[in-house]
């Protein structure tokens, strides 16, 4: 029997087996290449969608702001009111600065709105005036938009200005009262009070009154303390103070407060008590009014003094019946007329005795003013602008707040109505 061999048969299936392995290992290739592209696709495709959103992203940010500010009055304006007429807002965004300068450099101060979506000055403008306005609002997305103006305000043709007492730098009595006289009726006193700042230092409330349309005093309720620093600021240019007619004046003075002195004329025994810091100096002997020419009672401030000057009872209502060309050592008291002052056409024996005035406080005094050892030069040179003087125990009314610089005769609760 003929044996066959195996060996060829076992190759070809080693053959086969072999070629098995090897489609297997093509297959297992393949797949890991299948595998390998879906993966290295999925990666590709990852990064091209976060380009394209980071892309997005930039095109966002680059995007302009949706904020809109408006100013008003528009760019370039001229003739603006200089109230009431400035105005800066935004629209789907909020403002987050706004600066306002004047020619100067000077800033505008101004009040933005709780919500943020607008900006309005404080107080008025300054007349015949170029303004600059830098404003910039955010959107939603924190983006900002700007806006940069400017604008001239009216120049006047009608204006006021306000005479003001004491001067600049002066040192006055306790009784100094910060008072301004305006040279045309005020209509809206408001507006004019608004513009004006009266500060003391050591601190201490002072409160405006009106006299009237045209004057206007400042006081503490009581007498200023010795050493204060007073101080007047009036920012009154372009203050509307009646229609048409604008303020012209910026301007700060300031004067201090020295030492208290307050004399007291007692009408009826016919003397005057001198009071410094407390304590007497000196009572003098003096005449007032007459029976039918009476002194008035009240407080009353020294507001002139005039070592010689001339009195003339024509200008004070009393014809004829006096004109002296040279009273000496005369201090004012009052607008309509009263003063203490030197006399030398009495007897020296009348201070003290009669009530011979036409209303005045006579002291005993030489002609010519000459002799510093009177009574009446004496007390004019131991007395400021702002001292007080008190009559009492005259025939006559209390004297009118307004009749010179005596607001102290007004009680405080009817001052600050």
């Amino acid at each position: 029997m003929k044996v066959l061999p195996i060996s060829g048969t076992a190759a070809r299936g080693g053959a086969r087996r072999r070629g098995a392995r090897g489609t297997l290992a093509v297959a297992a290739g393949t797949l890991l290449l299948l595998v390998s592209a879906c993966s290295g696709g999925a990666g590709a495709g990852g990064d091209a969608e976060n380009a394209a959103a980071a892309k997005d992203a930039q095109q966002v940010d680059n995007a302009p702001s949706q904020a809109i500010v408006t100013v008003v009055p528009k760019d370039g304006a001229d003739g603006v009111e200089t109230s009431g007429a400035l105005k800066v807002t935004a629209e789907k965004g909020t403002l987050s600065a706004v600066t306002v300068t004047d020619s100067k450099g000077g800033k505008v101060d101004g009040r933005m709105s709780a919500d943020g979506a607008s900006w309005q000055p404080v107080r008025h403008l300054a007349a015949a005036t170029t303004y600059k306005v830098h404003a910039v609002a955010k959107d939603a997305a924190g983006r900002e938009s700007a806006k940069d103006t400017s604008f001239t305000t009216l120049v006047p043709q009608n204006t006021f200005f306000g005479e003001f007492t004491p001067e600049d730098g002066s040192t006055v009595g306790v009784g100094m009262p910060v008072s301004l006289k305006f040279s045309r009726g005020i209509t809206d006193p408001g507006a004019v009070e608004a513009g004006i700042k009266v500060t003391a230092e050591p601190s201490v409330p002072v409160e405006g009154h009106w006299f009237g349309n045209d004057r206007l005093d400042f006081r503490p309720q009581e007498y200023w303390k010795p050493g204060t620093k007073v101080t007047l600021s009036l920012d009154l240019d372009g203050v509307e103070g009646r229609p048409g007619v604008y303020g012209k004046q910026r301007k700060t003075v300031s004067f201090t407060v020295g030492r208290s002195q307050v004399s007291t004329v007692d009408a009826s025994a016919k003397t005057m008590t001198v009071v410094r810091d407390g304590k007497v100096l000196r009572t003098l002997p003096i005449t007032a009014g007459a029976p039918s020419t009476t002194t008035y009672n009240g407080q009353m401030v020294i507001s002139e003094k005039y070592k010689v000057t001339r009195m003339n009872g024509a200008t004070v209502g009393f014809g004829g019946e006096y004109d002296i060309k040279d009273v000496p050592h005369a201090m004012r008291l009052s607008t309509s007329g009263t003063f203490v002052h030197g006399n030398y056409w009495a007897a020296k024996s009348t201070f003290g005795s009669a009530n011979v005035s036409h209303g005045c406080v006579g002291l005993h005094d030489v002609r010519g003013a000459g002799d510093p050892a009177t009574p009446a030069a004496w007390f004019y040179d131991n007395s400021i602008i702002g001292d007080v003087v008190v009559v009492k125990n005259s025939q006559d009314k209390q004297i009118q707040p307004e009749n010179g610089l005596n607001g102290w005769n007004m009680p405080w609760s009817e001052w600050i109505k």
